[in-house]
């Protein structure tokens, strides 16, 4: 698909829960981390619900049920029904039930999520590769305590030609304690072992994305993440809008360089940008200004202009500076004190 580069995040005089009538929200990093609410998100999103905004919540992480996560979502202060939640465990669950028998044993390397998932598309979820007429093996977040025997389970399996299949390849997942392995540490373990690649289902391919609008009849979401590499290209591939957070993974380095397919429409420090416009970053002779600052590409070096204003204001100038120099590629521009100078 060819789509064009965005060379600036974008401005919306309306605020982005009145432009866009569902928001497609990850949850690790958005509006969790390590379990506990991250600020101002529970009561942002009862303000966005309050005014007419249907909140759906999108996930990589395939551990637990929608039901589960619902429950969790409740206990912190955010009423929510199962139905509203979407796992890449639902997705792979359907990707699989569509190339194989109604029926069939599905060797499963991860947790509850992927168990319910399967069965409600008619699969039987096994745990031995040794399993009579095996026909799929499944791999997906298992937490923390996931025995390193189930890769082992999972390469026999793969090795004997039974067709591989992953939740999603995140790398990483954030924690109350920082950055944690994520399914895709997992899956590189057991593709060191076989050789073998897995079909994936979640963010950023499209399984992900359509199972998300086939649950959610959406006409105009917003993506709403804390990834570059699984929300923001998820939205970039499914052409739709997105908003990234600077609650979770990406930090404003990375998202300077970003490359054109991980530069999110909006960008905004919580979820109290989903209650608010977002103001526009326009070109200032040879720079880009928005709010009190101007950011400037020059001589190498990415500068930037203005104090005693909002950082996320001057992160918006920059990000339009470096994409607009980088155009279909990556900025090589130092950026390193022009961002020291914001403090995110």
């Amino acid at each position: 698909m060819t789509r064009q580069s965005r060379t600036s995040p974008a401005s919306s005089e309306r605020s982005l829960h009145q432009a866009y009538d569902t928001a497609l929200l990850d949850l690790d990093g958005v509006v969790y981390a390590g379990g506990e609410a991250i600020a101002y998100a529970v009561e942002s999103l009862a303000a966005a619900r309050s005014d007419g905004m249907h909140l759906a919540y999108v996930t990589n992480n395939a551990l637990r049920t929608p039901d589960a996560v619902a429950e969790h979502l409740g206990e912190l202060g955010i009423p929510t029904e199962a139905g509203e939640v979407i796992t890449s465990a639902q997705a792979v669950a359907r990707l699989i039930a569509e190339q194989v028998a109604p029926g069939s044993k599905v060797l499963v390397i991860g947790g509850e999520g992927l168990r319910v998932a399967l069965r409600e598309r008619g699969l039987v979820p096994v745990d031995s590769a040794e399993e009579e007429g095996l026909a799929a093996v499944v791999q997906g977040y298992g937490g923390p305590d996931l025995a390193w025997g189930r890769f082992a389970e999972a390469s026999y399996a793969i090795n004997r030609g039974v067709p591989w299949y992953a939740s999603n390849t995140d790398l990483t997942i954030p924690g109350a304690r920082g950055i944690a392995p994520g399914n895709g540490a997992a899956v590189e373990v057991v593709r060191i072992a076989t050789g073998a690649e897995p079909q994936v289902a979640g963010k950023p391919l499209p399984p992900m994305h359509r199972e998300t609008v086939l649950r959610t009849g959406a006409k105009r979401p917003l993506v709403v993440g804390d990834r570059l590499d699984t929300d923001i290209e998820g939205a970039f591939n499914g052409e739709v809008d997105s908003l990234l957070v600077l609650t979770g993974v990406t930090d404003a380095k990375q998202l300077v360089r970003a490359e054109p397919r991980h530069r999110p429409t909006y960008v905004d420090r919580d979820l109290r940008g989903l209650l608010t416009g977002q103001p526009e970053v326009a070109a200032d002779g040879a720079g880009f200004r928005c709010g009190g600052w101007t950011a400037v590409a020059r001589d190498g070096v990415l500068e930037l202009r203005g104090e005693d204003a909002d950082p996320v204001d001057g992160l918006r100038a920059l990000c339009a500076a470096a994409w607009t120099a980088a155009g279909d590629g990556v900025c090589g521009l130092d950026a390193e004190k022009a961002l020291a100078r914001l403090g995110l």
